[in-house]
């Protein structure tokens, strides 16, 4: 249906598999209900810059018809904003993946790490398999961080992808869809910040046609 989620019809098919593990149930969050979190996995892990200094974060371009517009990003809390950072480079990493046909790259594997990065590169090879990928425009608004320590946060959004499409990557041609509740997901995350100082995400889980979330 859009750019930054599974095809609609692989969420409702494959929910137990493929949908967003966050930081509910036992990690201390705020869970979803009706959603089931993914098994854990393993995944190669996350490329170093040094072990103790700055990490040099990858420099990621999205073609002229996918954009993602974030909302928010200053709070006035430096801490905050660097999770706020992290989170959007990471889902534009996911799109650049989509658009390059590659279930997994460098730039993902930076912003995610655990069963965030497994179920990214799960969610990125499902636009493969159907032959897709995206094009049009995600808003990411409602994004509310909280800070668990030192290196753990919690964040939730919301994102709205009435105006964001699946694109064959046979024929360029749009799916169109119409806007319902369904356009409006709520995603609950964890982060972790890294020896590096990277906020990846390593659980969340989503929900479509989420009321916190609608217009």
């Amino acid at each position: 249906m859009t750019r930054s989620t599974l095809p609609t019809a692989v969420v409702l098919a494959a929910s137990a598999t493929l949908l967003l593990t966050a930081c509910g149930g036992s990690d201390g969050g705020e869970k979803i209900d009706g959603v089931e979190t993914s098994k854990p996995l393993t995944t190669p892990p996350s490329p170093s810059a040094s072990q103790t200094g700055s990490a040099q974060r990858p420099v990621i371009t999205l073609p002229s018809d996918v954009k993602d517009v974030f909302d928010g990003g200053q709070t006035g809390d430096p801490v905050k904003d660097a999770v706020l950072a992290d989170n959007a480079e990471g889902i534009k990493a996911v799109d650049a993946a989509i658009v390059a046909g590659k279930a997994s790259t460098p730039a993902v594997r930076f912003y995610y790490d655990g069963e965030g990065a497994v179920t990214m590169t799960e969610w990125v090879q499902s636009f493969l398999t159907h032959k897709n990928t995206t094009t049009g425009t995600v808003r990411y608004y409602k994004r509310d961080v909280t800070l668990k320590g030192a290196t753990s946060a919690t964040l939730i959004y919301c994102a709205d992808e009435s105006k964001a499409f699946n694109k064959s990557r046979t024929t360029g041609k749009i799916t169109t869809t119409p806007v319902t509740k369904n356009s409006y997901i709520v995603y609950n995350t964890r982060l972790e910040k890294n020896k590096q100082g990277v906020w990846q995400t390593i659980k969340m889980i989503s929900q479509r046609g989420a009321a916190q979330c609608q217009p």
